[in-house]
């Protein structure tokens, strides 16, 4: 055994005696002198417990069984019933779409709101695509984030397209391919967003309520609900339940409404979505059978990565309490082996870093592999930051197309 003195702490570590040419000090990290325990003895290197990887399960089909059994257990999803009642609230044709204002009430929350696009006259059955649209900071906006209904976008809505999808809506690209395509607001965000005026004074955090040209008023608001978020998974936890296992369950009951319409052919059905999105797809496409191609965007590591170097950019919603030891982030999205998946990353995203994007691919790559589908997973780097611009759109929709327009992907 060896001490090892830090600034303000004496910890005890289980190491071998260092070489003189070794360094006792740890690497800077965002946990400081835990960081190298948390990741190497409470987490480990290992793959975890439930992993394919580990070679416990010859059946790809046994281990999807016991591991998402575990991924509920630890999610806790709550109840928000079956499929909903959809009100069409308006209609209109815009840029060769037909385009429905969809609503609909959960039993918590405010009534969500969503769109449905589908090629001007289509009657199907055609594919369909339930996209999921990113955090990005902005709980003010939810579909409104990825869809263009007319010529005159909120500018705020332009703004934020321009940043991170190359200055188009990607689910009206996708749709004129082809595709019945839902995009629904998602807990805690636009129509399903936390409103400043419902919360007590002390945690309003000078947060308004804004119309959406008031840029000013949407930025106090989004720094509120960016506030309320460590609140909101406190409140989650403390009545049992987890973030993934509430929006998991909205993104499904979605997926029940896409599902029904008489255009779509559920048999063929896809996700995707960038950042908060791919987050969602990993869950999603990890989790629901029913989604035949899952595509995630710019999100995609590992639980080491966020334990040491990148929690800290990354929102509330992505943990799953005690899951991390029996199965790697990553892993989540590889339970859907051998079904149709695709990953997409940049190498300069400031959210990752690239050795642990890279890890985080070889063990999807593995696991498809082990499962006798490595033809059925692609991943694919590109150069810049945090996004899911043209070029990248272009690559996933042609990986929808492969899988979704032809006979149903199998699984």
């Amino acid at each position: 055994m060896q001490w090892n003195v830090f600034p303000a702490a004496i910890v005890l570590l289980a190491l071998p005696a260092p070489t003189p040419a070794q360094s006792t000090a740890p690497r800077v990290n965002q946990t400081g002198s835990y960081g190298p325990w948390l990741a190497d003895t409470v987490l480990g290197a290992a793959p975890a417990r439930l992993s394919f990887r580990t070679g416990r399960w010859k059946n790809v089909d046994q281990w999807r069984q016991a591991a998402r059994k575990r991924v509920l257990e630890c999610m806790a999803p709550v109840d928000l019933g079956g499929l909903p009642a959809v009100t069409v609230t308006r209609r209109a044709t815009y840029d060769g779409l037909d385009i429905e204002f969809l609503e609909w009430q959960l039993p918590a929350g405010p009534k969500t709101e969503a769109v449905l696009l589908k090629p001007a006259g289509a009657r199907g059955p055609l594919p369909g695509i339930l996209a999921l649209h990113d955090h990005g900071g902005n709980k003010f906006m939810g579909w409104r984030k990825i869809v263009r209904t007319d010529d005159s976008p909120w500018e705020i809505q332009r703004k934020h397209q321009d940043q991170y999808y190359g200055g188009v809506g990607w689910a009206n690209e996708i749709a004129k391919r082809g595709y019945v395509v839902l995009v629904h607001d998602t807990f805690p965000f636009a129509s399903r967003r936390v409103l400043v005026k419902d919360v007590p004074e002390r945690i309003r955090a000078g947060g308004v309520d804004p119309r959406p040209e008031d840029e000013a008023g949407v930025a106090k608001y989004n720094a509120f609900a960016s506030a309320h978020e460590h609140i909101m998974e406190k409140s989650l936890l403390s009545a049992g339940t987890t973030w993934p296992g509430v929006y998991v369950v909205e993104d499904q009951r979605a997926l029940d409404v896409l599902s029904a319409r008489a255009e779509v052919d559920p048999a063929r059905i896809g996700c995707a979505g960038l950042s908060g999105g791919g987050m969602r797809t990993v869950f999603l496409g990890g989790l629901d059978d029913r989604i035949k191609v899952a595509i995630a965007v710019g999100f995609m590591t590992t639980w080491r990565e966020f334990l040491l170097d990148k929690a800290f950019t990354h929102t509330w919603m992505t943990y799953v309490p005690l899951l991390p030891k029996d199965l790697d982030f990553p892993e989540i999205l590889a339970l859907r082996a051998p079904a149709a998946t695709m990953v997409l990353n940049c190498r300069e995203d400031q959210l990752y870093t690239m050795p642990e994007m890279e890890r985080a691919d070889k063990m999807i790559a593995e696991t498809f592999k082990r499962a006798n589908a490595a033809d059925r997973y692609r991943s694919i780097y590109y150069d810049g930051g945090h996004k899911f611009d043209r070029a990248m759109q272009a690559d996933a929709f042609d990986w929808f197309d492969r899988f979704l327009k032809r006979a149903p992907a199998r699984r």
